[in-house]
């Protein structure tokens, strides 16, 4: 649940931005990309958990050892139904701007310009590319991007956390000792959903932000 204290001119004009954004038409030459990442604890079970039977629910001890955590980075195309996710061992600059020329090089290869929707994490910034490419790369990388930040405190609006939301509740709501089944499990859930095409419907608009929240506004 996010606390709204007051919305600012300035909060006003990114979420104005990204509603009408979402409320376009879609465009395969000009997609539009929500981001996000998340941190996943990795989680040992410390008992073999008890198989699911016919009328009994699968069992698991509360104890569990830690074995560390990952990254995730999560990319989702509302409108086409994509999804890309990585896992990754940080959330560095460098991971961050190396996520976003693979899908600027290898999924987006023919896309004329990606509006990517991101949040105000101090490393989603053109300076990761800097602190990672070489000044021409970056230029090259950085042409067929078009930046698009939600207001700060107001990650709601950024429709990778849905993304992320199904991904927690479908795919990682219980222990997961080792990098690698987290990815295979990541990766088995990513390839259902793209091969299913499944798209995120979203219904709140300018009109709707206006009337339920205009009490928050401020000049």
């Amino acid at each position: 649940m996010w606390c709204i204290t007051e919305i600012t001119s300035e909060y006003r004009k990114r979420m104005y931005r990204l509603l009408n954004l979402y409320n376009k038409a879609y465009d395969p030459a000009n997609p539009v990309v929500c981001f996000d990442e998340k941190s996943k604890q990795l989680l040992e079970d410390s008992r073999i958990p008890i198989p699911m039977k016919p009328g009994q629910v699968k069992k698991y001890d509360y104890e569990y050892r830690r074995k560390g955590t990952c990254n995730i980075f999560v990319a989702v195309e509302p409108k086409a139904g994509k999804h890309f996710i990585k896992v990754t061992d940080q959330r560095t600059r460098q991971d961050f701007a190396k996520f976003i020329k693979w899908l600027v090089e290898v999924k987006y290869k023919s896309a004329k310009k990606i509006k990517l929707v991101l949040d105000n994490l101090n490393t989603h910034f053109e300076k990761s590319f800097y602190e990672t490419f070489s000044e021409h790369e970056c230029s090259r990388l950085l042409k067929k991007i078009d930046f698009i930040y939600t207001p700060k405190h107001a990650s709601w609006l950024n429709m990778a956390e849905i993304e992320i939301n199904l991904l927690d509740h479908e795919c990682l709501d219980r222990n997961i000792g080792n990098r690698s089944d987290l990815e295979s499990e990541i990766n088995a859930w990513t390839k259902r959903n793209n091969r299913e095409k499944r798209k995120l419907n979203w219904s709140f608009t300018k009109y709707k932000a206006d009337k339920k929240l205009s009490k928050y506004y401020v000049s």
